[in-house]
């Protein structure tokens, strides 16, 4: 097992005393698995990749990496945030290396020889589209160029898992699609063990092999489906077939606290013809 959560749950302590923002839960991601956590608003995504990460500890249980405890941020974690943080003083291509100096100064050889380093940069830049802006600075990027550079960071130090807390969320809808189109080649062809945080059902469903839905605060996992799509089936178009809206539509049932869609309004609301609704798969 590739990433393990056993136990893990997290309370904030403050002035009107204490909040449990995640109620003990276990997962497990394989090597090569891709999972998204959907959920509500406030209901612990986050706190838990922060937690998986190193970032901030757990109330209780533990994290463990190929059986190894995680006691703090490594470069065996790469992350990825919606906002991205680059850094306005350098380039891009400085911004994308900016992991391989880190680890250089500290005495890691995370990058190789300085000159294998500057060739990855290249080809992850290259795999992004942004060999052409290398040498502009983040002011001077669109949003979706920024988190491709953000994205192509998080990879430079070839991470064994990859934490994503809402990469996408900030960005219009033409080019979030662009994002994730980006993210299935690099599923695709790398199999990046991937932990992904979104509230969008549709990206959940499109990108994972496995979706985790939450509860309410403190966060439990209702349940973990399997995504049924062919990893070479995956595109922007596939989120019309009706096997993908059933899938979506049991997920949005979990999210919504009941098993089935009970009104005309929910058959609106969540994008389903007639058809569909008649079709005996989720319909009243």
């Amino acid at each position: 097992m590739k990433l393990s959560l056993r136990g893990v749950s997290k309370t904030y302590s403050g002035r009107r005393g204490e909040t449990d923002a995640l109620a003990p839960l276990d997962m497990a991601v394989r090597e090569g698995e891709f999972i998204s956590l959907v959920g509500p608003s406030g209901c612990g995504k986050s706190t838990l990749l922060h937690i998986a990460a190193g970032l901030e500890p757990a109330t209780s249980g533990a994290v463990e990496l190929d059986g190894e405890r995680v006691l703090g941020p490594g470069a065996e974690i790469g992350l990825m945030f919606q906002q991205q943080t680059l850094f306005p003083w350098l380039s891009v291509r400085e911004n994308v290396r900016f992991p391989l100096t880190l680890a250089h100064h500290r005495g890691r050889a995370a990058g190789g020889a300085p000159g294998r380093g500057a060739a990855r940069v290249e080809s992850l830049l290259r795999l992004v589209g942004l060999w052409d802006f290398r040498d502009s600075y983040p002011a001077e990027l669109s949003g979706g160029m920024q988190q491709r550079a953000a994205l192509a960071r998080a990879l430079v130090g070839k991470p064994e898992v990859l934490l994503m807390d809402e990469p996408f969320g900030a960005l219009d809808a033409q080019t979030r699609e662009q994002m994730q189109e980006l993210v299935l080649h690099l599923i695709q062809h790398h199999r990046i063990t991937t932990l992904f945080v979104t509230h969008d059902v549709d990206e959940a469903l499109l990108l994972s092999d496995r979706v985790a839905v939450f509860s309410e605060r403190p966060g439990r996992v209702l349940a973990t489906l399997d995504v049924t799509f062919a990893r070479a089936a995956r595109s922007s178009a596939l989120k019309l077939d009706e096997a993908f809206l059933h899938q979506k539509r049991e997920i949005l049932a979990l999210l919504r606290g009941r098993d089935r869609f009970e009104t005309q309004r929910d058959r609106l609301l969540f994008g389903l013809t007639n058809t569909q609704s008649n079709s005996g798969e989720g319909g009243p």
